[in-house]
């Protein structure tokens, strides 16, 4: 049985047009998955913090990073230990030593990868563009936890330290976050400051 050559222009057609629909559909389902499963050391945000504080403890590293921004950042404490469940206050400084504004958006990670999903933020200063004046410093906090149901994980119950770390992108071309992230995200400390 031979198909026609319209036939199979139509298929490839089709073909190409599913593969460049999934291209474009690829970043988002990625962001999503990593935000469902803390794939990739993706934390997550919570709006509550657990009801219950273990004793056993966990220290947290600090992390900071600039990619492509003219700025000094730093964290103000290289590390804290905290009880698995209580929530924890780290403060983060950023710069900007020259003398024009710098447009800015933080991402961020925790290392090793398998904490990503016991790992939460209640408050923090990701995913929302900030404006650095000329010679401006602010300081910016983040209030996290563990999650308790770390310590039921068989491989990640075993972690010792964690590595949270922001990196400052210069955003200047960033159309802010979607719709669907502001509402997911409200105590994920959308408002510049």
């Amino acid at each position: 049985m031979a198909l026609s050559n319209n036939t199979i222009a139509g298929i490839a057609a089709a073909g190409v047009a599913g593969m460049l629909g999934l291209a474009f559909a690829a970043d988002p389902l990625y962001d999503t998955f990593c935000k469902v499963t803390g794939f990739g050391g993706t934390t997550r945000i919570a709006t509550e913090g657990p009801s219950e504080i273990l004793a056993q403890t966990i220290e947290v590293r600090f992390d900071a990073n600039v990619a492509d921004v003219p700025l000094v950042f730093r964290p103000l404490q290289t590390t804290q230990t905290v009880q698995i469940g209580q929530h924890g206050l780290a403060f983060y400084e950023v710069a900007n030593p020259t003398q024009q504004e710098v447009r800015v958006i933080a991402s961020y990670n925790v290392t090793p990868h398998m904490a990503g999903p016991y790992f939460n933020k209640l408050e923090c200063f990701c995913f929302s563009e900030r404006v650095i004046a000329p010679g401006e410093t602010r300081k910016l906090p983040v209030v996290y936890f563990i999650s308790p149901d770390l310590v039921a994980d068989r491989l990640a119950g075993q972690i010792e330290t964690i590595t949270l770390s922001y990196t400052f992108f210069d955003s200047s071309s960033y159309s802010g976050p979607a719709e669907e992230d502001v509402a997911e995200g409200a105590a994920n400390s959308a408002a510049p400051g």
